[in-house]
């Protein structure tokens, strides 16, 4: 590795402290927020959705700094990159406290969290979206491919398709999905592709991680759950073929995953 200049190190401390300035406002105007919350819970799911747009920031941030690194120094700033990806968490952990955490469950199961968020308009929902999807990525780009994160990302990106299924208002979406005429359509239309998509991925994520990695049923189980989601999702988009599909093939992995059990536990014995 070539030797780092002191005009490098120079150059790189004048610019990272500018970053630095950004992160240490936002991170007090965190503080400041989750207090406004505790003291006064009117309009807390929109504030929490405010915290997970500048924890979407915040994470950028980090990872300037790490890029900032790696260009005028050569090396990666293992710090930067690793607070990137704890804020990333935190912006998805502020998310699933607005829209819920829950996996495959009836609408109605957490219908009244999203009526909070009523004024909320689907093209703002799609937006916070993509833009959780892209800091992720980018925190997953930085790591590479080599990363002892690996199997930790497959719960992140799993989290990421459970808050892009919540945070829709199912009962409008399933309506808009068959009105081209709605202003709305465009972004529905879109978030629900990416949403199925990501269901899937979570499902074979986690199906991967079980194989080659934990061997945990929990594993196994989740990604059923992901599965069975999907599904109904298909069902309530009247996608009787792809609905079918997914139940065909949650049934097979439910019946592997017995098998698995029942041979792990007589092993035990």
């Amino acid at each position: 590795m070539a030797k780092v200049t002191e005009e490098a190190r120079q150059l790189y401390g004048e610019h990272v402290a500018i970053y630095q300035q950004q992160i240490d406002s936002l991170l007090i105007r965190e503080k400041n927020m989750l207090m406004m919350i505790e003291n006064d819970s009117v309009g807390a799911s929109y504030k929490r959705l405010m915290l997970t747009d500048e924890m979407l920031y915040l994470t950028t941030l980090y990872l300037a700094k790490h890029s900032l690194s790696l260009s005028l120094l050569g090396v990666k700033n293992e710090d930067a990159l690793n607070e990137a990806r704890k804020t990333l968490y935190k912006a998805v952990i502020y998310l699933e406290e607005v829209v819920t955490n829950f996996i495959d469950v009836p609408y109605s199961d957490y219908e009244a969290q999203i009526e909070e968020i009523r004024n909320l308009p689907q093209t703002k929902r799609y937006y916070l979206i993509r833009k959780l999807g892209l800091a992720i990525r980018l925190v997953l780009d930085a790591y590479g491919d080599n990363t002892k994160w690996r199997w930790t990302f497959v719960e992140l990106e799993a989290r990421f398709a459970t808050v892009t299924k919540n945070i829709l208002d199912l009962k409008q979406a399933s309506k808009i999905a068959f009105d081209p005429r709605s202003p709305d359509y465009d972004d529905t239309i879109y978030h629900l592709r990416l949403l199925k998509r990501l269901l899937q991925q979570a499902a074979d994520r986690y199906r991967e991680k079980y194989e080659l990695s934990t061997g945990r049923i929990d594993d196994f189980r989740l990604a059923i759950n992901y599965l069975l989601a999907l599904r109904r999702i298909n069902i309530i988009l009247n996608e009787r073929t792809e609905a079918e599909e997914a139940k065909k093939k949650a049934d097979i992995w439910k019946e592997k995953m017995e098998k698995d059990h029942q041979k792990s536990e007589s092993q035990k014995r």
